[in-house]
């Protein structure tokens, strides 16, 4: 049995890859901030599936050693990192958790871990979109051929840009370090754009929701009652092929040394509203009539995931089945569904 190493295992993306970990027969070892954290993700599974280790900071130099000296790992999926925009000093809440954090475990297994031969580090689309170009209503295909230009000073304009650019930092860090070191293990990464998807955080309240999900929570509890926000980004993902194209990218060779283009297709809030009015009669009181404007750049948005689809074999979740999934797990956190 192969054993995983997962960070940031309490994570929105990283719970889903835990799950098609254990349920391929692999055993895990994830990382989280806290004891609590450890215990309601072990509660899930057997012992002898999966282990957690504590590490509280991982912008800390040094943080993995401890849990790389441990040993036994084939492989390592980094997922963690933080997505919020919740900033006050970028560099601090952002740039260095990503870029410390990545080339931190990435050096604590060179140095620590010398049976790991495949390492894959979950980036974002955030690394890969120069959103100049959509501003400027550049007709564009995006794929994973493409760099986000921003760097560390263009990080203050907003904690938005703050996150785009610890994404591409931290993901050419890595990269940077796989050139330059020559480490024992491989590096592919995943670059998915906003990720929807059933909540398996063991969540408290829709309060806690991640952020790309945080619109559906926003639309089953009532808040858009008098109408859905205009449609931001149109590239979507769920997080269920997610987990699946970092699984596959440990498993296929081919998968060796490339970045990965996850996204499904379009979507706008407005098919977001009428799938739910359509499979949730329950919650039409909670609904607004209107709104949920789609793109009106599209053009500025096109996609490749030709290679994602080709290399890892990934079959797209519609729209409508996240939706719904996504749905039913958000009331059952409500208490609205049994």
């Amino acid at each position: 049995m192969q054993r995983i190493l997962v960070t940031g295992g309490s994570g929105f993306i990283a719970t889903h890859v835990i799950d098609v970990l254990v349920k391929g027969g692999y055993s895990v070892l994830t990382t989280v901030r806290s004891e609590s954290k450890g215990q309601r993700l072990q509660a899930a599974y057997s012992a002898d599936k999966l282990d957690f280790a504590i590490v509280p900071d991982i912008s800390v130099v040094g943080a993995f050693d401890q849990v790389c000296k441990t040993g036994g790992f084939d492989a390592v999926l980094h997922v963690a990192s933080p997505f919020h925009y919740n900033v006050r000093d970028p560099k601090k809440d952002l740039i260095d958790p990503a870029v410390v954090g990545t080339t931190g475990i990435l050096r604590s297994i060179k140095d620590h871990c010398p049976n790991v031969k495949r390492v894959v580090v979950t980036s974002s689309f955030a690394a890969i979109l120069d959103f100049a170009l959509v501003q400027a209503g550049v007709v564009k295909t995006w794929s994973e051929k493409d760099w986000n230009p921003m760097g560390i000073d263009d990080a203050q304009a907003s904690p938005m840009i703050a996150y785009a650019v610890s994404k591409v930092l931290a993901e050419k860090a890595a990269w940077d370090f796989v050139e330059k070191e020559k480490p024992g293990f491989t590096l592919t990464t995943i670059t998915p754009p906003l990720v929807y998807g059933p909540a398996t955080q063991g969540l408290s309240s829709l309060s806690s929701v991640n952020t790309s999900n945080q619109v559906m929570a926003d639309l089953v509890s009532g808040k858009y009652k008098d109408g859905m926000p205009p449609t931001g980004i149109p590239l979507w993902v769920d997080v269920r092929d997610v987990a699946l194209a970092h699984v596959r990218s440990l498993e296929r060779p081919a998968a060796v040394g490339k970045r990965f283009f996850t996204v499904a297709g379009h979507h706008s809030h407005r098919d977001l509203l009428r799938i739910v009015r359509d499979n949730f009669p329950e919650l039409r009181e909670k609904l607004p009539e209107s709104g949920g404007e789609p793109s009106k750049d599209l053009p500025s948005w096109g996609y490749d995931n030709s290679s994602a689809s080709e290399v890892l074999g990934i079959k797209w979740t519609t729209f409508e089945k996240s939706t719904v999934d996504t749905v039913k797990s958000l009331l059952e956190i409500s208490g609205e569904k049994e």
